[in-house]
């Protein structure tokens, strides 16, 4: 496998089944190493996303994101450039867990942990491909606490058929896997200290996606 190097930007692209890009997501290489993928941005790092979902976060409209998971499902988007906002993301993905681990922090200190589940990692020229499975899960700071995340919009995709059994039953694995890390302090969870008072440098240029066309 090859591996990319510290500082490098890469790009986290979704894409879905029809081999269409959903999101795109520009990120700085932090690690690169057998067990994991670490990466990070921070608030004005450029992304691409579909116009609806830009518009449910222009309007901190939730009732919108049903008609973006519709969009998908009849395969009709356009991507408009977006900015990553509010946090600053130190991002843990192993290449082939259905799950990444991510840490989001603000000037006042780590706001929550943040498990994604999605694809395992497909990795590209410039960066990795994978695919948002829409449940989540937030982890306290201090990882005492925790709660499920959008199981509504899961079960919508699920009915849309987005999200196939086999996808379903990944997922359902990978939610035992992310609690059995959690109880053992496995994983990012070791250095959940130091992965606490990381911070972006602010000397560094936020990721830019590469320009085409």
């Amino acid at each position: 496998m090859q591996y990319f190097d510290v500082g490098e930007t890469v790009v986290r692209r979704d894409v879905h089944r029809s081999g269409r890009v959903w999101s795109e997501l520009a990120l700085r290489v932090v690690a690169d190493t057998r067990d994991a993928l670490v990466t990070a941005c921070a608030p004005g790092a450029e992304a691409a996303w579909p116009s609806l979902y830009a518009k449910a976060r222009a309007d901190g409209d939730r009732s919108v994101r049903t008609e973006v998971f519709e969009a998908m499902a009849r395969g009709e988007w356009e991507l408009a450039p977006g900015r990553w906002q509010d946090t600053e993301l130190l991002l843990w993905k192993p290449s082939a867990a259905w799950f990444s681990i991510n840490a989001f922090s603000t000037g006042s200190g780590l706001r929550n942990w943040y498990v994604n589940f999605e694809h395992p990692t497909r990795r590209t020229e410039g960066g990795y491909d994978t695919f948002d499975l829409a449940v989540d899960l937030v982890i306290d700071p201090g990882l005492t606490r925790w709660q499920w995340k959008d199981e509504d919009e899961y079960a919508h995709v699920r009915r849309l058929g987005i999200i196939t059994d086999i996808e379903h039953q990944a997922v359902e694995l990978a939610r035992a896997q992310v609690l059995s890390l959690l109880e053992d302090r496995a994983g990012p969870f070791t250095a959940a200290d130091g992965w606490a008072a990381w911070r972006w440098n602010s000397s560094w240029p936020l990721p830019r996606l590469p320009q085409t066309g």
